[in-house]
Parts: structure tokens; C-alpha cells; sequence
């Protein structure tokens, strides 16, 4: 699948930094099996394989490399063995709780709505990043070992959904490939992993004392002094709904700016709001409405864009009718003249984008999940939350 395809500088420095990682776990705990955190395997993964690491955007994998002309997605995996026949989380939903929950007490329309959101993820996450294909990479630990299993990130069959059953707050049900599990009390989806033989079996050596093994190892080290950090606004979060009305897309303006009247306007035409806000509590990180700046999306693409509207309320794409293609149309999927709508947002799992500056008159978008824009107003909002 994909490690197999990796040249061999490249897997020995991969297997030498789990090993390393893998041999510092009594800094975490005692146990002989090694520990290994998520967000440092995505890490030593896209470092050793020169991948893109896509673990800051909410999406369904966190790695995209290139290999014989396609673009792979991978979704890193790092859990602890067992018997080789484990139930591991692959999808929340916890914040879009407003699809599903009519369903909770009637197991077989939940399973397909969840199914159906799994899906969409799935294929949103292709579109957004421009993904041929998504792979499952585990890592499983066991005694002094990681093993290495590779699987395709299949989409749930919703033809051949079967054996729906109930237990407490757990759904189970399967598509004649796959088992599955969902969590009601939790909103998350798992899939059980089966780790028979496995592809690679790395050896870990767990180092008795991590803590004097550093110290000699940074024997030379002097402190440095320690500077108040720099203020710096590196990046904002911009909804894509109202702020005045939570969890409502406005039918004329927004993501629906197509469809406000007082003039003709191009089906595609929409713009992102900047509350007034953020330029108050940001006033550099935008430029002024007469300078366009490019804004790259993930896929690696660019749009011209610039702000727009009074009080520099709207980012919006030259020509306007491009922000709206890739968002209305490669995103959302919505057809010409249909109204974007929260639940649309939330079935795919995001309602918010973040803008990151990359240099002077460059930019990135990224989305964000549900919520995490309540979450930046909550720690940099003022009293003018317009």
C-alpha cells in the first residue's frame, strides 16, 4: 500500500524515530507496552516520509503524499493491540448532534444517517485537499513492539447495511466487509481493526530511566532566558453562518449571497463574513479594501481575493463567482439555486474556516470544525460581537 512504496532512507528513519519515541515511554507511564501519543506518530510519519501534514485541519485524514501520480490521504492510527480484533474511534459527531438525534430511538435511520455523514466526510475530505484515495496507517503497540498494518479508509456500503443491533448506548452493525460500532452517549463511530500478521513488526527497546538518559544527553544544555512571548495574530477564525442567530446560514447574504435580490447575480456568488470584531482586535492582520492577496486553499490551489462591502465585512474571490464554485459546489455539493443551510454544514463537520496569514500578501484557508469559532470569540471576542 503505501509503506511499502517508501524508499528505504526513508523507512529506516521511520522505524529509528518510533523506536526512539517508543524506547522514551517510561516518561509516560510503566507499562511494557510503549507509548505512543497520536499527535507526535502523525508528526514522525509526514517528517520521514516528506508527507503534508493535514493533522490542523478537521478532516479525515492527516497525511497526503504523492506516489505514481496519486494523491494518497492517510489517517494515522496508533493503538494498543489486544487481542488483534479491536473496536478504535474513526469519526465524532458530537457537535452535529442536530442531524441525528430524531433518530436515537430508532436504531436502522441513525445507523444510515451516520453512515451517510461518515461518508460525506469522507469525500469532502478527498475534494477539500485533492485526494485520489485514503488509507488507514496503524501503528499497534504490544510488548517492546509496534506493528505496522495498512488498510483502505472505505466509505460504509449503506446497500448492504446489516445486522443492526442495540446494546446500552452502543449500535452495532455491519456492511458485509466492515463491523461497526457507534457510541450514542459519545457520538463517535468506531470500526473494528483486525491486526493478524502484521505488514512490519518494529522492535522497541523501553529505556529503564528516560529522565538520566536525557540529562546525559543534553549535558551541554544552558538554560535560556526566559522572554515574555511576542504578540502575534498569526491567524483568525471566520464563520460560515450567522453570528446574530446561531446555527442558521442567512438566506440572502453569507453563503447565500446568490440569492439576495437588488440586483442580477451570479449563482455562485457568495462571500465569507468577517464580524467587525476581529478587525478591531486584529487591525493588521487584514489589508485594506483596495489590495487583492491570494488565497490558497487546501487542495494547493489559489484564489484572488480581497475584503469587501462597508466596514470591510466580507471576503470575497475576484471574480466573486470562484469562492462560491469551490465552496457551493466542490464542497458542499449543492446544486445551482438550492440554499445553503447549518445542517448542510454540519453533516460534513465543519462550520467555520480558518484564515492563516503566509506572508505579505498571502494567505491560507483551512477549515475548521463545529464550533470552533463560538470557541476563538469566547477568548478573543470584545463587547462589539457583531
Amino acid at each position: 500500500m503505501f509503506i511499502t512504496k517508501q524508499n528505504k532512507e526513508s523507512k529506516e528513519k521511520y522505524f529509528k524515530l518510533l523506536q526512539i519515541m517508543g524506547g522514551l515511554s517510561n516518561l509516560f507511564s510503566e507499562s511494557a507496552v510503549p507509548f505512543l501519543h497520536y499527535r507526535v506518530s502523525e508528526n514522525i510519519f509526514c517528517k520521514a516520509f516528506s508527507a503534508e501534514n493535514l493533522s490542523r485541519s478537521d478532516c479525515s485524514a492527516d497525511a497526503k503524499k504523492e506516489i505514481e501520480s496519486l494523491k494518497i490521504g492517510v489517517g494515522i492510527k496508533t493503538f494498543i493491540e489486544g487481542n488483534g480484533n479491536t473496536y478504535q474511534k474513526i469519526a465524532e459527531f458530537n457537535k452535529s448532534r442536530i442531524i441525528f438525534e430524531k433518530f436515537i430511538d430508532n436504531s436502522e435511520k441513525l445507523v444510515r444517517e451516520i453512515s451517510h455523514m461518515r461518508n460525506s466526510r469522507i469525500e469532502t475530505t478527498k475534494k477539500m485537499f485533492g485526494i485520489d484515495n485514503i488509507i488507514y496507517h496503524c501503528i499497534a503497540r504490544s510488548k517492546n513492539n509496534f506493528s505496522i498494518y495498512e488498510e483502505n479508509m472505505a466509505a460504509v456500503d449503506t446497500e448492504n447495511i446489516q445486522n443492526i443491533s442495540k446494546n446500552g448506548n452502543s449500535v452495532f452493525f455491519d456492511d458485509k466487509k466492515e463491523n461497526y460500532l457507534f457510541n450514542l452517549s459519545k457520538s463517535t463511530l468506531f470500526k473494528k481493526f483486525n491486526t493478524g500478521q502484521a505488514d512490519i513488526s518494529i522492535p522497541v527497546n523501553i529505556i529503564e530511566d528516560p529522565y538520566e538518559a536525557l540529562d546525559r544527553m543534553f549535558a551541554d544544555f544552558r538554560p535560556l532566558n526566559v522572554l515574555a512571548p511576542a504578540k502575534s495574530y498569526e491567524s483568525v477564525i471566520l464563520p460560515l453562518y450567522s453570528t446574530k442567530y446561531r446555527e442558521t446560514v442567512p438566506e440572502k447574504s453569507g453563503l447565500n449571497q446568490w440569492n439576495a435580490g437588488g440586483r442580477p447575480r451570479d449563482p455562485n456568488e457568495v462571500y465569507i463574513p468577517v464580524p467587525s470584531w476581529i478587525h478591531l482586535k486584529f487591525p493588521d492582520f487584514f489589508p485594506d479594501r483596495e489590495t487583492p492577496f491570494r488565497l490558497k486553499l487546501p487542495d494547493g490551489t489559489f484564489l484572488n481575493a480581497k475584503m469587501c462591502q462597508g466596514n470591510n465585512k466580507a471576503l470575497m474571490s475576484s471574480p466573486n463567482s470562484a469562492l462560491g464554485i469551490w465552496l457551493l459546489r466542490d464542497i458542499l455539493k449543492l446544486r445551482e439555486g438550492e440554499l445553503a443551510t447549518y445542517e448542510k454544514l454540519a453533516e460534513i463537520g465543519i462550520d467555520s474556516v480558518e484564515i492563516e496569514k503566509s506572508g505579505e500578501d498571502s494567505y491560507l484557508i483551512n477549515f475548521k470544525q463545529l464550533g470552533t469559532f463560538e470557541d476563538f470569540k469566547d477568548k478573543y471576542g470584545t463587547a462589539d460581537r457583531n
